[in-house]
C-alpha cells in the first residue's frame, strides 16, 4: 500500500514549493461531508474544498449530470461551437442575480480568471482604469487579480511590480478597530490627494472577506459604496467567489446589504467541485467589450455547465439558503460556549454570516494581540483527531468553517466535538504556562 509519506516525499521532489499543501495526507475518496486518505483514515471535512463545496463531496444530482454529460461531449470550446449548457445556465444566473436590470453572464474556469474579466469589462464600459480594492482582500494570484489583492505574504512575496492603477482601502472591520466612517474617510481622502473619481473604473470589495478574515461588511457601508458608485459612475463589482451560492444565509451574500451590484464574480460552489467561474451583471455593462474580447479556450466547460445547472436544483431543492442559516446557528452556539465550558481567555470572536463562520484566536483575550502560533496549532491537532479545518485573516489567527450545506447535523456535531477537543489540547497547555 502507497502511503502518505511515501507520496509526501514524492511531492517534495516531483512539485514546487510555490503551492503549499495545509495536510501531509492523500485523499482516497470522499462522500458528502467526509474524507478518507489513502492509509483509510477518515476525516469529517469543515473545509470543503476552500468553499467549493456547499452540495457536498460527489452530490448524487450533481454526479449523475456530469455522467450524462460525458456520455456525450466533453468539450468543443463555446467560441468555436457553442452548447446548451452554457445559455442554459447563463439565463439562469441572470434571473437568479440580485436586482431589477437586465442581466448578461459571461463563464470562465478560476475565481481569478473571473475577476480579471470584470475588471476588462468595467474598463471597457467605463473608458476609465483606476480600481480601489480593500486591505484583507483576496481576489486571485493571477496578475492583476493579485495586485486588487490586499495581503502581501505569501501572494505578492517577489512577484513585483504590481500593475498600475491600483489603490487600497482599509476594509471595515469593527473588531479591528475599523470603522466603516473610517473606511469611508479614506475613500474620500483618496478621491482627494490620489485618483479623481473620474478616473476609477470600478470598486471590488468581498461582501464578507474571505482569507482576510470572515469580516462582513457592514449593511450601511455597501449601501453607501452603491451610492457613491452610482454618483460617480464607477462600475460597483461584488465578488462573491467564496460567499456566492448559499454560504450565508443568502444565495449571494450582497443581498444581505438589499443593493444591487453592476457586476458579480462567481466560482467556487458554482459548480460542486468542476471547474467554473462567471461574470454576472447589468447588460448594458457586460455588452461593452467587443466580439473576441472576452473567452477562453476551456471556459464553461460543458462538464462544469452540467454541474452548475445540477447544483442549481440541488439548492433549491433542499433549501440549503435555510440550511446554511441553521448550520450557522448551530456553529456559534457551539463555538460561544466554549469559554464557559473551559475557561479559554483565546476567544476572541465568533461571526458569520449564514454558515460562513469564523473563530478569532488571540491571547489573553485581548483583540490586539493574536495569536497565529495557536492558530496554526490547532488546525494541525484537529487534523489529527481527524477533522479537516482551515485558517484565514490578515493575522493568521482566524479558524473558519465552512461545513458544507449538505452534512447532517450528527456530522456536524461530531466535528464539533473533535474541534473543541483540540482546542483544549493546544491552549491548555498555553494556559498552563501562564498561570506557572
Amino acid at each position: 500500500m502507497t502511503t502518505n509519506a511515501e507520496l509526501q516525499k514524492l511531492r517534495e521532489a516531483a512539485v514546487p514549493r510555490g503551492v503549499a499543501s495545509l495536510l501531509p495526507v492523500f485523499t482516497d475518496r470522499a462522500q458528502n461531508a467526509e474524507i478518507w486518505d489513502i492509509e483509510g483514515k477518515r476525516y469529517i471535512d469543515f473545509a470543503a474544498g476552500i468553499a467549493v463545496l456547499n452540495t457536498g463531496h460527489l452530490h448524487p444530482t450533481v454526479k449523475a449530470a456530469v455522467a450524462a454529460q460525458l456520455e456525450r461531449f466533453s468539450h468543443t470550446c463555446f467560441q468555436v461551437t457553442q452548447y446548451e449548457s452554457y445559455v442554459r445556465l447563463a439565463d439562469r444566473l441572470n434571473k437568479l442575480a440580485p436586482g431589477p436590470t437586465p442581466k448578461k453572464s459571461i463563464l470562465f474556469s478560476t475565481g481569478a480568471e473571473a475577476v480579471e474579466n470584470a475588471v476588462k469589462i468595467a474598463r471597457a464600459h467605463t473608458k476609465r482604469s483606476a480600481v480601489i480594492a480593500f486591505s484583507g482582500a483576496f481576489h486571485g494570484r493571477t496578475m492583476f487579480a493579485m495586485g486588487l489583492t490586499g495581503k502581501t505574504a505569501p501572494y505578492k512575496v517577489g512577484f513585483g511590480p504590481m500593475p498600475g492603477e491600483i489603490f487600497h482601502l482599509p476594509f471595515p472591520a469593527e473588531y479591528l478597530g475599523v470603522t466603516q466612517a473610517t473606511a469611508l474617510a479614506a475613500l474620500d481622502t483618496l478621491f482627494k490627494s490620489d485618483v479623481d473619481p473620474s478616473r476609477v473604473a470600478a470598486i471590488i470589495i468581498e461582501p464578507v472577506q474571505g482569507e482576510g478574515g470572515f469580516y462582513p461588511a457592514p449593511v450601511e457601508f455597501l449601501k453607501e459604496l452603491r451610492r457613491l458608485c452610482t454618483e460617480h459612475g464607477i462600475v460597483l463589482i461584488a465578488d462573491e467567489v467564496q460567499t456566492g451560492f448559499a454560504r450565508t444565509g443568502k444565495l449571494f451574500a450582497i443581498e444581505h446589504a438589499g443593493i444591487e451590484p453592476d457586476l458579480m464574480t462567481i466560482a467556487k460552489s458554482l459548480a460542486g467541485g468542476f471547474p467554473l467561474s462567471g461574470v454576472i451583471g447589468k447588460a448594458e455593462i457586460m455588452d461593452a467589450p467587443g466580439p473576441g474580447g472576452l473567452g477562453g479556450t476551456y471556459a464553461g466547460s460543458p462538464l462544469s455547465c452540467a454541474a452548475a445547472l445540477a447544483v442549481l436544483e440541488v439548492i433549491e431543492k433542499e433549501h440549503l439558503c435555510n440550511r446554511a442559516n441553521a448550520i450557522g446557528a448551530l456553529l456559534k452556539q457551539r463555538l460561544n460556549g466554549l469559554h464557559g465550558r473551559h475557561g479559554l481567555d483565546c476567544i476572541g470572536d465568533v461571526r458569520g454570516l449564514g454558515a460562513m463562520v469564523a473563530l478569532e484566536l488571540v491571547k489573553y483575550g485581548d483583540a490586539h494581540l493574536p495569536d497565529p502560533d495557536l492558530t496554526k496549532a490547532l488546525v494541525q491537532r484537529a487534523a489529527a483527531n481527524g477533522l479537516v479545518i482551515l485558517s484565514c485573516g490578515t493575522r493568521a489567527n482566524v479558524i473558519r468553517f465552512l461545513v458544507p450545506l449538505t452534512a447532517t447535523d450528527a456530522i456536524i456535531s461530531e466535528g464539533l466535538d473533535i474541534f473543541e477537543r483540540s482546542l483544549v489540547e493546544v491552549a491548555g497547555p498555553a494556559r498552563e504556562a501562564k498561570r506557572a
